[in-house]
């Protein structure tokens, strides 16, 4: 910061504390301070919305690509074996490799183009308004400062023309350079809050219908793979049958010497 921002800075900070223990008047800022506190709002949902888009593509690829290593892996298990669990087994390894590659074909890059990419944008933005709106803020203490110097000079009876003309015509140009900025601001935030529907109604669309397409692909895809079990498995699984084979398998396993040898 160059010796003249440091200089506007240590000023407004007086300027700051004056308004605090009542020596400078602060301007009534109440209207803007609520439209202000709205788009705040609108930047902490928008920036959650963002990372949360995000997280959702992010947990969507890793649980394909943590499927198929599953997959690959319970493949290995059967080796060369040709009996119905290793049919089975490819048949799930040959789905979720179909899935995975679905997934990059349908869902990854249409989800960027339409859900994140736009949300971002929007999200772009945000440093913008932020800066404006600290701008604001700064002429704001300008023109408060500027109006009360020149007021203290006016009520003065022996005060300098000259002196008070000069403070006058500063906080005119203070109040001039304030009230552009205002005026800018006070019209377009608004216009901004209420944009942020029709402008996230597609993404919100778009998602949905992608979300939809991953479960339904997905559901289809596993479905194929039901063929290869018994019919009874539901119902097996249903009744507790397949908890008991589940405990019987094991506690053929604890009954083998090997399993016993770091007793």
């Amino acid at each position: 910061m160059s010796w003249a921002g440091l200089k506007k800075a240590a000023s407004r900070a007086g300027t700051q504390f004056s308004q605090k223990i009542g020596q400078v008047e602060r301007t009534d800022d109440s209207a803007f301070t609520h439209e202000a506190a709205r788009y705040k709002e609108l930047e902490k949902n928008g920036n959650a919305l963002h990372k949360e888009a995000k997280a959702y593509l992010d947990a969507v690829r890793s649980v394909s690509a943590s499927s198929t290593r599953i997959a690959t892996t319970i493949d290995m298990f059967f080796g060369t074996d040709s009996g119905e669990q290793a049919i089975s087994a490819n048949a799930y390894k040959r789905a979720v490799e179909e899935l995975e590659g679905d997934i990059a074909r349908t869902i990854d890059a249409p989800y960027r183009a339409t859900v994140l990419e736009p949300i971002g944008k929007m999200c772009a933005h945000f440093p913008e308004v932020n800066n404006a709106i600290a701008k604001r803020q700064k002429k704001l203490l300008d023109y408060d400062a500027a109006r009360s110097k020149s007021k203290k000079l006016g009520e003065k009876a022996n005060a300098d023309p000259i002196t008070l003309r000069a403070a006058e015509t500063e906080e005119e140009q203070a109040r001039e350079i304030f009230q552009a900025l205002d005026g800018h601001l006070r019209e377009e935030l608004p216009q901004l809050l209420d944009l942020r529907v029709p402008y996230l109604e597609p993404s919100f669309e778009c998602m949905i219908r992608l979300q939809s397409h991953f479960a339904t692909d997905g559901y289809n895809k596993l479905g194929g793979v039901q063929r290869y079990f018994a019919d009874g498995v539901r119902e097996d699984y249903a009744s507790g049958a397949l908890d008991a084979q589940v405990e019987g398998a094991l506690q053929e396993m604890r009954e083998l010497s090997i399993c016993g040898l770091s007793a």
